[in-house]
């Protein structure tokens, strides 16, 4: 008996601090204007002193087991993508076990920046097939803001906190995951990284005291080569599209709607245009949440559910890329 992974259940959670452009204007030398405009980013969201990932992580899953109508307990597996974990070791998933009592799962976590979720989803998936009566939590959770330089423009104005998280089960209908391929390339790691060493709590409300970079945060920052990463997003991602599209002789006006990672605007429109999809079928949420690395596309995918946007039978497109380089693209049915 085999299955695919079909969610049963979104949730997100997403801090109550909004960090608008015009705030950020007194933070670094930069415009709403300029934001806007080579982003698309209005606002993002920031955890507040205390408010760690697994916290956020829990709450989005709690929202996910609620919508499934599955309790912690039925839960048997927790994957939590992310690289902004409380602590090396418990993993994440493992604290979110113990806060939503999910007591007969094992849980791990998965490092893969941005595509996160989808390297995650992709593993529930693989087992499903040979246990479709499993139930498994994969979620996508990051506190970003404790991992940026709030002084370096090119990277500060990007990023937000925030978790999705989805039940899935196994499925013999058609329904759930139809297809995927998953890619990385660590020759390009410089291009797009972070060190180990953790940050701790940056309080940006308090932008006014901050006297120089080297008070503000301890640790490493978000180092990125915003060129270079654009240049190779659209076009691996463009090409991993296509490629999967071809393999499975689906055309691109069969797509219902592409639930991109929420990286940037212009890397949306562009792959958008690469692959011949209308920009109408593209889930956003960049304008308001920002760049959430794992938790973007999760999010983007609660969002979209609790609308109304997905219906029985959409054929949905999930297409993601991060740091190491790593990439990926589902096929997924609703």
């Amino acid at each position: 008996m085999t299955g695919n992974a079909k969610i049963i259940g979104t949730g997100s959670y997403l801090p109550e601090r909004i960090l608008t452009n015009k705030e950020l204007e007194k933070i670094v030398d930069t415009s709403d204007e300029w934001v806007t405009t080579r982003t698309g980013i209005r606002t993002r969201r920031i955890a507040g002193a205390g408010e760690k990932t697994s916290q956020m992580a829990a709450r989005a899953a709690q929202k996910a087991l609620d919508m499934a109508g599955v309790s912690a307990r039925e839960i048997d597996m927790i994957i939590v993508g992310t690289i902004t974990a409380d602590m090396i070791m418990p993993s994440c998933a493992c604290l979110v076990q113990k806060e939503i009592g999910a007591e007969n799962a094992f849980a791990f976590d998965i490092s893969a920046a941005c595509s996160g979720f989808v390297y995650a989803l992709e593993i529930a998936d693989r087992y499903l097939k040979n246990a479709p009566e499993m139930k498994i939590l994969v979620i996508g959770a990051e506190t970003l803001s404790a991992r940026t330089d709030w002084q370096d423009r090119n990277t500060c104005v990007l990023f937000g906190d925030g978790a999705g998280a989805c039940v899935v089960t196994g499925s013999n209908e058609e329904r759930g995951v139809v297809a995927s391929q998953l890619y990385s390339d660590g020759r390009l790691w410089q291009l797009l990284s972070l060190d180990t060493m953790p940050r701790r709590y940056c309080p940006v409300v308090d932008y006014e005291t901050i006297p120089d970079r080297n008070s503000f945060c301890d640790g490493s920052a978000i180092n990125m080569v915003g060129k270079d990463v654009f240049k190779y997003a659209v076009r691996e991602m463009g090409d991993a599209v296509e490629g999967l599209l071809h393999r499975e002789g689906i055309k691109v006006e069969e797509i219902d709607l592409m639930i991109p990672h929420q990286a940037n605007i212009r890397i949306l429109k562009s792959l958008a245009e690469r692959v011949n999809l209308p920009f109408e079928k593209v889930y956003t949420t960049i304008q308001k949440y920002g760049n959430s690395s794992a938790a973007s596309l999760p999010i983007a995918l609660d969002e979209a559910n609790r609308e109304g946007c997905l219906k029985n039978g959409d054929l949905l497109l999930f297409s993601v890329f991060g740091g190491g380089f790593t990439w990926g693209v589902v096929l997924f049915r609703w």
